[in-house]
């Protein structure tokens, strides 16, 4: 199937007074109509700022050094900052963690969503309210027709996001991206809006790019995931290869500190270290100061994906002259 969102080589660069740091280095992915693709990873690994890079808007003075961003077959990340704005609501739609940072609270919700929908689609006043409150309805607002009128304070946190799930997708957009859009919530709140995110989506087809440090909220909704560390994909396949049978050492320590109720553990695997900082990444493999099973290689050359079964993992234990046992 054709990509709907084809990221290659993909390179956001943030110039200081020291030099250049590298955030995001030469990252490649796409994602099909339809499909849910989860981006994990530590904090600081990189996954927001590629979601802000492909609706263009990186926090200054972060630019796109490299690389090239498709939508529908359509380069995106060299157009003008008002075509992008254009593209933006109609054609991508973002949920983000906090609500709050997406609803203005000086208007009402429902003015939030005609207003919307008026912007991005041929409809008149009278019909896009109409659609308003069928999306309230849709996204499991309570007696909508009078909530319509209701501030984003006179909503609970779960409310919220669910508005703002309404919001990222009542302009019938392509592609989703959700950064974190369950991570303040409730658990009980975070699996109501995991199961409307799914279904709402694979009604109308839509991509989403999912970023969350949660793999078990991964694990319930995403087709594929990417593992991201350090500003780049550790290891990227189908979400039950990849959790089932980690074939990156990152990914599988990942896994290994996630507590189980099948395994009883007196002490949970973690990952010695931490994630290194943009100016002092280490040549070869960034992970290979915290790798158990590196080897020379790791410490010289950078691996690129490599085929690891079902997944593909950035890992020279997967090249073919690599040391077994």
């Amino acid at each position: 199937m054709t990509p709907l969102l084809d990221v290659r080589d993909l390179i956001v660069d943030f110039p200081t007074r020291r030099g250049v740091l590298r955030a995001i280095d030469r990252v490649s992915f796409d994602i099909a109509p339809g499909e849910v693709l989860g981006f994990v990873g530590e904090s600081g690994a990189g996954k927001s700022l590629t979601g802000a890079a492909i609706v263009g808007l990186l926090t200054w003075p972060g630019r796109i050094a490299g690389g090239s961003v498709h939508l529908t077959g359509e380069r995106i990340d060299t157009l003008r900052p008002d075509r992008m704005r254009r593209i933006r609501g109609r054609r991508i739609g973002t949920i983000f963690q906090d609500p709050l940072t997406t609803l203005n609270p000086l208007l009402r919700i429902g003015h939030q969503l005609t207003e919307t929908m008026l912007t991005h689609l041929d409809l008149t006043a009278t019909e896009a309210r109409r659609r308003a409150v069928v999306w309230l309805e849709r996204v499991g607002i309570p007696d909508a027709p009078r909530r319509i009128e209701s501030w984003p304070h006179e909503f609970s946190g779960g409310q919220r996001q669910r508005v703002v799930i309404a919001l990222a997708l009542c302009a019938e957009p392509d592609l989703v991206i959700a950064d974190e859009p369950t991570t303040a919530l409730d658990v009980s709140v975070q699996a109501q809006i995991i199961t409307l995110l799914k279904t709402l989506t694979r009604e109308n087809g839509t991509a989403v790019m999912l970023i969350t440090h949660d793999m078990g909220v991964i694990a319930e909704t995403a087709d594929r995931v990417a593992v991201m560390y350090a500003g780049r994909i550790a290891e990227i396949g189908p979400v039950a290869a990849v959790i089932r049978h980690p074939a990156h050492p990152y990914t599988d320590g990942l896994m290994g500190s996630i507590p189980t109720v099948k395994h009883k553990a007196e002490r949970l695997r973690q990952i010695d270290g931490s994630m290194p900082r943009l100016d002092a990444i280490p040549a070869g493999c960034a992970f290979h100061p915290r790798c158990a099973r590196a080897f020379d290689r790791c410490l010289i050359d950078r691996p690129g994906l490599l085929a690891a079964g079902a997944t593909q993992a950035a890992c020279w234990l997967h090249a073919p002259e690599a040391p077994h046992g």
